[in-house]
């Protein structure tokens, strides 16, 4: 551990990137979140830690070191915050700045699970809530998306995706309406930074489940955030002011007396991406049938490496994680075959799944999960007499990552492996007898993955439906610059290639749970991993990003490998587009961040602002989909008309939009006209780009 942190250190300075150095970097971390399972290492973790810390300390960067999740780090690591919330978090040592090192923008998808999603309002009230009790950096975990492309995934189980619910997602795209708010508190709190940086805050109680928290100094700079923890509606009085407050969420004053922000009231537009499927294209030159060609993978050991051990071995340790795949292979003499009952074949395996075949035919297969990788399978099984071949692939998805000793967590058939006759009730353990191992998979030696090799079959004929085959395709990228995904409904599991590159694991046949899921998910309360999903009763992960950068406009190479079986033809591009804009803005909204200027007399007599923009710079708003102003409800996509709508707000809203790439209208009986006195009004807007 030494020498790899010296080396990264040693990197960094001869490129002169610390801030000691005139370099961008202003921070080291040590270790991270050890002490979340410190204490399943006893007495030796406070000697660890202490060990740590200086061993980082005397390497000298200039700036200073970090560690996360760590009450106990000793000066002058400085211990940091990560979670969902940590305005209630305190550093060790009045010297140390209060630092939040990961904001959990969501949460990562697992095959087998439901989508998980965090609300922007809930968020951004995390935010506000840290620099109102004197936060003073905040870090977002994740601010971009991404894709676990290859085997990086971590897990075990967790997909492909890695896009977080994220302000920027998997496909590099602005994620609205959270990218947008949360720029937009990020402006709010700049505003306050004079008086956020010179001082500590004040912290009052404004009541039940109300806080204020004042930034005041002698030379008269002074910024409030109010905040309303509870979840429900609450009128605050602040300095003789009175400030209507959502439940759980925060108002932010540079001034003392202006709102400019409440986190529970979006200015930013929402978009609602669109995927647009279109057939895989594949190029004429090869479309001999179906366009693919395809190659068998051996069952059982085919390379010239195996190794011959007693008893089961442990996966990782045998593989060293060079492939997701360890053959055990047997053969056993029986006597008699199956009688009119069948067999069983007990196995039982530290996961992460299971592929048995019995002479050379799959039996049966078992996969573990998020919760529980491991795997106890009975399967029926059809014997013959004399020599019968027992063949297990057993396989990994992504290795353990977190936790206390996840080293040894470990992987594949450890056992016991048992044979039940049916015919005399006995049962025979097979554990320990000697087993043949192959590491990997021969296609995976033979570089099958780049496309390349003389062997594949091209015939009419495609075998579909087959375990443990290769498939190939070459296509042409779909036109455009929007970003691709393949859609890979009817393949059962297994891992893709384009052009040489792994997009990663594809498993769109693991299904989430029927229940659990909600499109609307109240933002009040505290938010955790298992309180906002979505998809259910569907592919955890259906769509794989393939990124435009790997594509040519023709001749690019798709190499499959199906597990299970499959059929390669039912794949598609889905290309992902903006489907949507939608805003929806009260006359209790606060004026757009941007333009708020505390000198400034402008403005303060004009109401909120509705804004919308097509996000691509070649596109315009075609149409007005719907538009009330009134007391609509509903979400983005769901709007409608409550009981009190203007009946000038579709046309007004079409003559400031359509054919413009944006456009602003006020959100005021002024521009509307009041369909209903005495009400708080609200402009709901929904519209197409082109």
């Amino acid at each position: 551990m030494q020498r790899f942190t010296a080396k990264i250190v040693d990197m960094m300075k001869q490129e002169n990137l610390y801030a000691s150095q005139g370099g961008p970097i202003i921070l080291s971390q040590i270790e991270n979140e050890y002490g979340n399972i410190d204490s399943s290492y006893g007495a030796g973790a406070k000697p660890y830690i202490n060990w740590a810390a200086s061993m980082a300390v005397s390497l000298d960067t200039g700036v200073p070191w970090v560690m996360c999740q760590q009450a106990d780090a000793p000066d002058p690591i400085i211990n940091t915050c990560n979670g969902f919330y940590c305005d209630q978090f305190t550093p060790n040592s009045n010297a140390k700045p209060k630092m939040w090192t990961e904001n959990w923008s969501g949460w990562f998808l697992s095959f087998g699970g439901s989508v998980p999603y965090r609300p922007v309002e809930d968020l951004a009230f995390a935010v506000a809530r840290f620099f109102q009790r004197g936060g003073t950096f905040q870090n977002y975990y994740m601010y971009h998306g991404g894709t676990n492309f290859g085997r990086t995934s971590g897990g075990p189980f967790i997909a492909t995706s890695y896009d977080y619910d994220a302000p920027i997602d998997e496909y590099g795209i602005i994620r609205q309406p959270k990218w947008g708010h949360l720029k937009d508190v990020h402006k709010a709190i700049k505003l306050c930074e004079e008086a956020l940086i010179a001082t500590d805050p004040a912290i009052s109680s404004l009541g039940p489940n109300l806080e204020a928290a004042v930034y005041k100094t002698s030379s008269g700079l002074c910024a409030a955030f109010l905040a309303n923890i509870g979840t429900q509606d609450a009128t605050v009085n602040f300095n003789g002011n009175s400030y209507h407050m959502p439940g759980w969420s925060v108002s932010i004053l540079p001034d003392c007396k202006s709102a400019v922000l409440n986190t529970a009231k979006i200015n930013s537009m929402a978009v609602i991406p669109n995927f647009v499927r279109q057939p895989l294209q594949v190029d004429s030159s090869d479309a001999v049938g179906s366009g693919w060609s395809w190659i068998n993978e051996p069952i059982g050991i085919s390379k010239d490496d195996a190794l011959v051990r007693p008893g089961l071995l442990e996966q990782i340790n045998t593989t060293a994680d060079k492939s997701d795949y360890l053959w055990y292979s047997l053969s056993l003499e029986v006597e008699g075959g199956s009688s009119g009952s069948q067999d069983a074949l007990h196995v039982e395996s530290l996961g992460h799944g299971l592929h048995a075949f019995v002479n050379k035919k799959l039996a049966g297969s078992k996969a573990g999960s998020s919760s529980n990788a491991k795997v106890a399978v009975d399967i029926p099984i059809s014997l013959i007499p004399g020599k019968n071949t027992f063949d297990l692939l057993s396989l990994t998805v992504g290795l353990q990552n977190y936790g206390a000793f996840f080293d040894k967590t470990g992987a594949g058939i450890t056992g016991p492996v048992k044979l039940k006759r049916s015919a005399n009730g006995t049962t025979i353990d097979l554990s320990s007898q000697r087993w043949t191992y192959q590491i990997g998979l021969k296609g995976e030696d033979s570089g099958l993955s780049s496309g390349s090799s003389s062997q594949w079959t091209t015939q009419p004929s495609l075998p579909k439906k087959q375990p443990l085959t290769w498939y190939k395709t070459t296509f042409s990228a779909p036109a455009g610059s929007d970003p691709v995904a393949l859609d890979f409904t009817g393949m059962g599991k297994g891992e893709a290639w384009v052009n040489g590159q792994s997009i990663g694991r594809y498993w769109p046949t693991n299904i989430s749970p029927n229940s659990g899921c909600t499109d609307s998910c109240n933002y009040r309360g505290a938010y955790n991993s298992d309180k906002c999903r979505k998809n259910c009763g569907k592919p955890s992960q259906q769509l794989y990003h393939i990124p435009r950068s790997w594509l040519k406009p023709s001749g690019n190479i798709l190499v499959l490998f199906e597990e299970i079986g499959g059929d390669p033809t039912k794949i598609s591009f889905a290309t992902r587009q903006v489907g949507t804009l939608c805003s929806h803005v009260s006359e209790s909204h606060p004026l757009p961040v941007d333009m708020w200027d505390s000198d400034s007399k402008t403005g303060k007599g004009s109401g909120p602002i509705l804004f919308l923009e097509c996000p691509s710079s070649d596109q315009v708003i075609s149409s007005i989909k719907f538009a009330s102003f009134g007391t609509p409800h509903g979400t983005c996509g769901g709007f409608s008309h409550g009981k009190c709508s203007s009946s000038k707000a579709l046309s007004t809203l079409q003559k400031a939009c359509v054919g413009s790439r944006s456009c602003s209208i006020g959100v005021s009986i002024g521009t509307f006209g009041d369909p209903c006195k005495g009400v708080t009004k609200s402009l709901a807007v929904e519209a197409s780009c082109a």
